[in-house]
C-alpha cells in the first residue's frame, strides 16, 4: 500500500539532494526508486484530495488490434491517449473493414479475419494472411481518397477509404464477390462519444471503431477460472482485451473503480457484454457458434440489480474509461485509487 503523503515526501527536492550527497551508488538506487514514485506523483499533485494507492494486480500482457477483428499485436509497452492504446503509428481499432454500404464487417460474420496479421513498415500498414501476398497501405492516405461515413453499432463515424487495391485484397481473401473495403480513421475526424449510446460512460469517454470502450481489461485468473467450466479450453485471445493483468483473484477487474497504472489513470465504467465472436478460434478462424458462449450464458450473468442494463447477455471482462493518458508497460503494478 502506498500513501500519497509518502509519495510526496519521497520525491521532494530535499530528499533528492540528500540522496545525491549520500554517494553515487546510493543515489543511483534511490534515483531508480524515485523514478517509479515520480510516475505516481505526476497523477497526484498537491491540491488533489488525499488518496492512497493499494496494489491489486500487475500488468502481464498488452495488445492492440489496429484493424478491427484482425489478429492482435502483443506488446510490452503502449501509449494510452484519449482514444485508446497505440504503439508508434499503429493505433488500436482505427482501421475498419466495411461492406459496399460502408457498414462494419467483423469476425462475427467473417471469422477468418482473425488470421490476418497486422504490422507497419516504412510508412505502410502491412496485412498478411494465409495464401495471400502482403498488402501494403499507406499510413497517410492521399486526400483524394474519399472520406466516407461508416456505420458502427448504429453510430455514424468517418473513415477514409484505403483504395481499390486494399478492397480487392480483402474481398479475395474472404472469397467474397461483395465489394468489401478498408477505411482508416484520421485525427481530424470526429470520434464516437460513448455516453451518447450508454449513460454509464462520461462525456470525456471517446472511441473510434471499438465495440464499446477503448480499454477492455481482463485478468488471467478470470480466464483460468472460466476454463474449469469448459470441456474445450479457450485462450485470452478469444475475448480480445487490450489490458491483461495477473496476481489477482478471478473477476477482480469487475470490482475495481479508479486505477493508477504507470502514468495512466483508468476508471471502470461497465461490464463487457459477450457475443458469438467469442466462439471464433483465434488460431484457426473457425467459428463454433456455441462454445464458450453457451457456458458464459449459464455462469456469467450480471447482478440482478443490473438486469435493466445488460438484460440476459453474458458479461466477461470490464470496460474502463481513460481518465488520464500516459504509458503502460508489462510488469507495471496496478494500483487501486482509494480516496480518503
Amino acid at each position: 500500500m502506498v500513501h500519497l503523503a509518502e509519495v510526496r515526501e519521497l520525491v521532494s527536492p530535499k530528499r533528492t539532494m540528500l540522496a545525491v550527497a549520500a554517494g553515487l551508488g546510493v543515489a543511483a538506487g534511490l534515483g531508480l526508486a524515485a523514478l517509479g514514485l515520480r510516475r505516481l506523483w505526476e497523477a497526484y499533485r498537491p491540491g488533489r484530495p488525499e488518496a492512497k494507492l493499494v496494489k491489486v494486480a500487475e500488468i502481464s500482457r498488452l495488445f492492440i488490434y489496429p484493424v478491427k477483428s484482425c489478429k492482435g499485436i502483443p506488446l510490452t509497452e503502449v501509449e494510452v491517449d484519449v482514444l485508446g492504446m497505440k504503439k508508434g503509428p499503429l493505433k488500436d481499432r482505427q482501421w475498419l473493414i466495411v461492406d459496399e454500404k460502408y457498414h462494419m464487417i467483423t469476425g462475427r460474420v467473417e471469422p477468418t479475419l482473425v488470421l490476418v496479421t497486422v504490422s507497419s513498415k516504412d510508412g505502410f500498414l502491412c496485412l498478411n494472411a494465409p495464401e495471400m501476398e502482403e498488402l501494403k497501405v499507406p499510413l497517410k492516405l492521399p486526400k483524394s481518397n474519399p472520406a466516407k461515413m461508416c456505420r458502427v453499432w448504429g453510430c455514424d463515424i468517418e473513415g477514409r477509404d484505403c483504395g481499390d487495391e486494399a478492397a480487392n485484397w480483402i474481398s479475395t481473401y474472404l472469397k467474397q464477390s461483395k465489394a468489401f473495403r478498408l477505411v482508416s480513421y484520421e485525427p481530424s475526424m470526429k470520434p464516437r462519444y460513448l455516453k451518447e449510446k450508454d449513460p454509464l460512460f462520461v462525456e470525456s469517454d471517446k472511441t473510434v471503431y471499438n465495440d464499446t470502450s477503448s480499454c477492455m481489461m481482463m485478468s488471467e485468473a478470470t480466464v483460468e477460472d472460466f476454463n474449469t467450466k469448459l470441456e474445450k479450453k479457450v485462450k485470452m485471445e478469444n475475448f480480445r482485451p487490450v489490458v491483461i493483468v495477473k496476481d489477482c483473484k478471478p473477476y477482480a477487474e469487475d470490482t475495481w473503480k479508479g486505477l493508477q497504472i504507470g502514468t495512466t489513470r483508468l476508471y471502470r465504467r461497465m461490464c463487457c457484454t459477450r457475443c458469438v465472436f467469442t466462439t471464433v478460434d483465434p488460431d484457426t478462424g473457425i467459428i463454433d457458434r456455441k462454445e464458450p458462449l453457451n457456458t458464459l450464458k449459464r455462469y456469467r450473468q450480471c447482478d440482478p440489480a443490473e438486469k435493466h442494463i445488460y438484460k440476459s447477455v453474458p458479461v466477461f471482462g470490464s470496460h474502463y474509461g481513460i481518465e488520464k493518458p500516459g504509458v503502460i508497460r508489462v510488469g507495471d503494478p496496478v494500483y487501486m485509487i482509494v480516496e480518503q
